[in-house]
């Protein structure tokens, strides 16, 4: 299955909180797994939030980046095409969304993805209304713990 995540679903795999465990699951069961360009400065922006509340450590930080960029080694890179431009124009005028959350939403679109995966309410209801077989797999919280990985 060709599976789109946002960097707030794919961010459960990092750090412990709600959903974590079924983002795991949906990557499993990907067939293929598409990232919009924009997905990993976004992790690696919310990852040092952490760092500078005291949250992260400079070692766990370290150890999840090393994790997220081996992940997305093996995962299919979307790029901001116009026609992706496009759709990111349309779901703007037609949700209350978040530029970035329509540039996910517009990869998604474009790349003909089997199921979207995000844990924001707001994009949740944009991908639905733009047709998108849609998973919301929970809030992000602030704080946490970084998850083990095996």
């Amino acid at each position: 299955m060709k599976i789109l995540t946002d960097s707030s679903a794919l961010a459960k795999r990092y750090v412990l909180e709600e959903g974590s465990d079924k983002i795991d699951h949906f990557l499993q069961s990907a067939s293929q797994l598409g990232l919009c360009t924009i997905l990993v400065p976004e992790i690696i922006s919310g990852l040092n939030r952490r760092r500078r509340e005291h949250v992260l450590s400079t070692d766990d930080y370290r150890t999840i980046k090393k994790q997220l960029i081996e992940d997305v080694h093996d995962a299919v890179v979307l790029q901001i095409t116009p026609a992706v431009i496009s759709h990111s124009v349309k779901l703007l005028e037609a949700n209350v969304l978040r530029a970035m959350d329509a540039l996910h939403i517009a990869c998604a679109l474009e790349w003909q993805a089997e199921l979207f995966v995000t844990a924001d309410r707001k994009q949740y209801k944009a991908a639905k209304n733009a047709g998108l077989v849609s998973e919301f797999i929970g809030q992000i919280k602030s704080g946490g713990a970084k998850k083990p990985r095996p």
